[in-house]
């Protein structure tokens, strides 16, 4: 059972656009209309995969205003260094570059 938490996170980043999501995310909080902006992608893609990454708690969102902020789950921080673009998904890690393209993970031991 304790798998179970590793595939719907890795079911959700499995998708091109919301690994570049959870990069711009990573650098700051950011809002649909932010999203969109950066990456050439409409306000309803965005907020589609956003909603898939909220349900495998990857992403946080907060009303701030008239605004939505989404966030990374702090949890997934757990183990990385400050200002270093990663999520640590427990089962495994995932690294990120200057390049929006760039994947690099590691399993534990």
């Amino acid at each position: 059972m304790a798998k179970l938490p590793c595939i719907s996170y890795l079911k959700a980043l499995a998708d091109e656009s919301r690994w570049q999501i959870v990069r711009a995310v990573l650098e700051r909080p950011r809002t649909v209309n932010e999203l969109a902006e950066a990456l050439g992608v409409s306000q309803y893609n965005i907020s589609k995969h956003l909603r898939i990454l909220r349900a495998a708690d990857i992403i946080e969102s907060e009303r701030q205003g008239k605004h939505i902020v989404s966030r990374i789950n702090p949890r997934l921080r757990n183990d990385v260094k400050e200002g270093e673009l990663a999520i640590n998904l427990g089962c495994c890690r995932f690294s990120f570059d200057d390049s929006p393209d760039f994947r690099a993970f590691s399993l534990p031991g």
